[in-house]
Parts: C-alpha cells; sequence; structure tokens
C-alpha cells in the first residue's frame, strides 16, 4: 500500500513538472523567432573567434547528447507510463527543446560551412542540406509534423546534425585533425541513427536484425565514400597565388610570369595558399597538381594552426611535360580527401591569348566581409613536387 502511495506521489510530482514546463513552452514560443539568429550570431562569433568559443561549441555536443538521450527516454517513459494506467507526457515540452538545440547546433554550423565550402564543387550540395535544414528547424509547422508523424526521419535529422557539429567542435576541442573528426563524426552519427533505423524496420526476427546490422554498415560506407562532398568544416583558404619566384625570407610570391608553354616550361611555378587552421592543429595537407583533370604530382605539406593570417604554405612544379598547354587545376586536399580549395590556370601556346600570373595574393570566394590576411612574416612550409 505504501508503495502505491509512493507511486502516486511521485507521479504527481512528475505531472506538476511537465504541467510547469509545457506552461513556460507556450509562454516562450513567441519569442522562439529570437534563438536562430542568436545561435547564428555564436557561430559568427565562434567562426572569428575560434580558440575563444571552444565552451560553446562543448556546450552543444553535450545538449546533442542529452536531447538524444531525452527523445529516447521519451518513448521508453510514454510506454512504461501506460503500461501503469498513466497518460504520456506531452510530447510538445521534449519537442520544444530538442528544436532549440538543432536550431543552435545548425545555425552555429553554418558560418564554417559557409566558409570552408568549395562552391564550384559537390560540397554545395551538402552545405545547401544544412541550410535547408535549419530552415525547416524554424518553421514550426513543419518542424511539429515532422516530430510527430515521421519519427524515424526526425531521428534521421537528429543524427545528421550530430554529425554536423562533430565536425566542427572535434578539431576545436581535441585538435584532430580533419580526417579523424571525419571518421569519428560518422561513427557517433551511424550510433545516432539506430533509434531511426528501429522506427523504420522494427526488427524482430534475425534476418531483421541482419537487415539493421546491414543498413548501419551501408550508411558508414557511404558516408565515407561520400566525404569529399563534405567541407574541411575548420579548414579554409585565406589567400592564393602562382608565381614564377618566392621570397623563402618573407615566405611570400615573388615575379610575374605569362602563363605561356614555353616560359612556363623554361622557369616553372609557385603555388601558394594561406590555410586557416585552429589552434593547436598539425595536419598533412597536399597540392595536388591536375592537369586536364588527371593528377600529375602530389605535394605533401604540414600545417599548423593558430596564425590568424593562415599558415603559409607552397609548392614549386618544375618539369612541366613537353607540351603543357590546357587547363591545369591545384587541388588543395586534405589526408581523408577533402577539398579545401582549389587555383586553377590555363596554358596557352600563343603568346596573345596567355594571362599573367602575378603572384598577387587573392582571397577566395566565402563569407562576406571576412578579413582576409595582411601578409606578414611569419612560418611557412616549402615543398618541392617532383615531376
Amino acid at each position: 500500500m505504501s508503495s502505491h502511495r509512493a507511486a502516486n506521489a511521485w507521479f504527481a510530482r512528475f505531472q506538476a513538472i511537465t504541467g510547469t514546463a509545457e506552461r513556460l513552452v507556450k509562454r516562450l514560443r513567441p519569442f522562439l523567432w529570437l534563438w536562430p539568429p542568436i545561435a547564428f550570431g555564436a557561430g559568427v562569433a565562434s567562426f572569428f573567434l575560434v580558440e575563444r568559443q571552444q565552451w560553446l561549441g562543448a556546450a552543444l555536443a553535450l545538449a546533442m547528447l542529452l536531447a538524444w538521450v531525452l527523445l529516447l527516454t521519451e518513448s521508453l517513459l510514454s510506454r512504461v507510463l501506460a503500461r501503469f494506467g498513466y497518460p504520456s507526457p506531452p510530447r510538445t515540452v521534449t519537442t520544444f527543446i530538442a528544436q532549440m538545440i538543432h536550431q543552435e547546433t545548425l545555425f552555429f554550423s553554418l558560418p564554417f560551412l559557409l566558409a570552408t565550402t568549395v562552391w564550384t564543387s559537390g560540397q554545395a550540395l551538402f552545405t545547401v542540406l544544412i541550410m535547408a535544414m535549419a530552415v525547416l528547424a524554424i518553421l514550426d509547422p513543419l518542424y511539429f509534423r515532422l516530430a510527430e508523424r515521421h519519427r524515424w526521419i526526425y531521428f534521421a535529422f537528429h543524427a545528421q546534425c550530430v554529425f554536423v557539429v562533430m565536425l566542427v567542435v572535434l578539431p576545436l576541442m581535441l585538435h584532430l585533425t580533419t580526417g579523424e573528426s571525419l571518421r569519428y563524426a560518422l561513427l557517433v552519427m551511424v550510433v545516432f541513427s539506430l533509434p531511426s533505423l528501429l522506427h523504420l524496420i522494427r526488427p524482430r526476427r534475425v534476418r531483421s536484425w541482419l537487415a539493421l546490422i546491414t543498413l548501419l554498415g551501408l550508411l558508414a560506407t557511404l558516408g565515407w565514400v561520400g566525404r569529399a562532398w563534405v567541407p574541411p568544416a575548420t579548414l579554409w583558404i585565406s589567400g592564393s597565388a602562382l608565381s614564377p619566384g618566392f621570397d623563402v625570407e618573407e615566405r611570400r610570391p615573388r615575379g610575374s610570369l605569362r602563363l605561356q608553354t614555353d616560359e612556363v616550361r623554361r622557369s616553372g611555378l609557385y603555388a601558394y595558399t594561406a590555410i586557416h587552421a585552429p589552434r593547436g592543429l598539425r595536419e598533412t595537407v597536399y597540392h595536388e597538381w591536375r592537369y586536364r583533370g588527371g593528377l600529375v604530382d602530389r605535394v605533401p605539406l604540414e600545417i599548423r594552426g593558430g596564425r590568424q593570417q593562415g599558415y603559409r604554405a607552397w609548392s614549386h612544379k618544375r618539369n612541366f611535360p613537353e607540351d603543357p598547354s590546357g587547363d591545369w587545376r591545384i587541388d588543395v586536399m586534405t589526408a581523408s580527401g577533402q577539398r579545401i580549395g582549389m587555383i586553377r590556370f590555363e596554358v596557352n601556346e600563343d603568346a596573345s591569348e596567355s594571362r599573367m600570373a602575378t603572384g598577387t595574393i587573392s582571397p577566395p570566394a566565402g563569407l562576406p566581409g571576412l578579413d582576409w590576411p595582411r601578409l606578414v612574416p611569419g612560418n611557412g612550409a616549402s615543398e618541392e613536387g617532383a615531376s
């Protein structure tokens, strides 16, 4: 009898708490439109003050974990209460909390993705997808319909949010390389996708469990195969240049050269890139020289993060083919195969149609208003490509 009274007392307190939470949600809902711009502002601040905002990334990662646990226990708690004849707690409260966390996560991550996306590659599709998810998170009718009627898609939505925030947070907090961060983010996304697949398959037999395990493996494989479409969220090129010479003392390109067949073959070319990376991060990146789409040289360059103007790295290609005329591209890649940026140029046989490589450092397309670097003496790296 005493246990029954204790259970009733616990349930009464639980009902009072959920009732208070539901009333609070109703009061806050009219002001919910303020949250996305606040979240986006926090993301922009973190983008410019990366080393000073690590606590925000840690808080977001923890919040995503708690939201996942909340969404899982909500369903479990509802079933337990129903078994004892009690009504389920209001789903609006947990959905509201999850919505705020999703908004903060997506809008926090967007400045990093917008700046690091190479818009002429498949990375643009990934970033547009995240932008669409951010818009969905602020459209209450669509978001709550998704949460109520399509639970497996809703959990997949949450798993994708976890994937994105891990890409941004892990290099900042733990100084993991881009490849390591991608692998851990994929692993966590697969784990967080499990509830979505359980809603979809509802395994009851051995065959269903095998199908579930196969889908989890397929999801991880597709994520890794498609890594080239995922922007390196904390690495971006802040300036690049082509030149015939290089001043190693000042670590800056020098001279000018007409991109004409004989001149290029005689002098060779330096490719210069200033790559921004978080403080404490050491990572190997590559200058991949491509001629008419085919790889001809792959030069490793070790970069170190923390320099506001970007870590200056360069490669020198001396041995061009007998006829180098045509389209050239230098892809700046991570060891995991994610593109940081690219430099395009064309070599012509006719001098009158050839452009100049002046050594002028140009910023890439990215977020408007970024303070691109003014070059001053500092650290650099040099490797020469043998061809």
